[in-house]
């Protein structure tokens, strides 16, 4: 495993997990999105993967990039690694998830709500400031209306406010939220369940979900149908699943 200095990258029991560490607001710098690509990189093809997940260490989630390396002489480079995070993270199978115990703002509210899902501590602060200093965040632009409220994306964007966890859940920009005394605890519950089930399954599901989008129901259903019947009904699990239903026991994954 590389020794990373900014960043700490864990596997277990099917979850891989990179800490964010670089005290105390976490701010990405082209060092530590470096240190991201390499180890999104080295866990894409992970085909035993049920779960990813982004943690911060210190105060916030993440503060945004490092405005120093927007310079005309930086901007390129910083941009394009900090865009190859998202490129990486989109191909990943398994499903992703941000667990959000501190602010999350700029570049640190992209990398954490372009997850699958996003868990947050009650009151936590999501914001895409940039609009107040001349620029706007691309992949927040690119990304946050396929699937949040489009009208309230536009004022995220426009206005450059923060919003609260609360407000964040109203949009759709986040999944859940859990009490700020309690959420490493309930967050790490909440990731075990998802990881209970099949790798393979969750990927399957995922691969469905992301095939379906911005198709006409019957298109949709067309792809999910494919995907369950030339796929899903291939694996061990699904019918490891169904026997153990039937048994009344409970099922023993192979994650095939």
């Amino acid at each position: 495993m590389t020794d990373y200095k900014t960043i700490a990258l864990e596997i277990s029991s099917g979850v891989a997990t990179i800490t964010l560490k670089r005290d105390p607001l976490n701010v990405l710098n082209i060092a530590m999105m470096d240190e991201i690509n390499n180890a999104l990189e080295s866990l894409k093809q992970g085909s035993d993967l049920k779960l990813f997940a982004f943690r911060a260490e210190g105060k916030a989630f993440s503060a945004g990039v490092d405005v120093s390396e927007h310079t005309a002489d930086l901007v390129d480079k910083m941009i394009s690694t900090f865009h190859q995070m998202f490129r990486l993270l989109d191909k990943f199978e398994c499903p992703t998830v941000a667990l959000v115990h501190g602010a999350a703002l700029g570049g640190g509210c992209e990398l954490a709500c372009f997850c699958d899902m996003v868990v947050a501590a009650s009151g936590v602060k999501f914001g895409q400031p940039e609009i107040k200093v001349g620029v706007f965040p691309p992949v927040a632009a690119a990304s946050f209306a396929s699937s949040a409220n489009l009208k309230s994306i536009y004022e995220l964007l426009l206005s450059g406010d923060t919003i609260k966890a609360e407000e964040a859940l109203s949009i759709g920009l986040i999944n859940r939220i859990f009490p700020r005394d309690e959420f490493a605890e309930a967050s790490a519950e909440w990731v075990k369940k998802i990881a209970s089930n099949s790798a393979s399954i969750l990927r399957l599901t995922k691969k469905s979900i992301r095939a379906s989008q911005g198709k006409p129901f019957s298109e949709a259903l067309d792809v999910a149908e494919k995907i369950y019947l030339g796929e899903m009904m291939a694996t061990e699990d699904a019918h490891e699943g169904l026997t153990a239903f039937m048994e009344k026991r409970a099922p023993v994954w192979k994650d095939k």
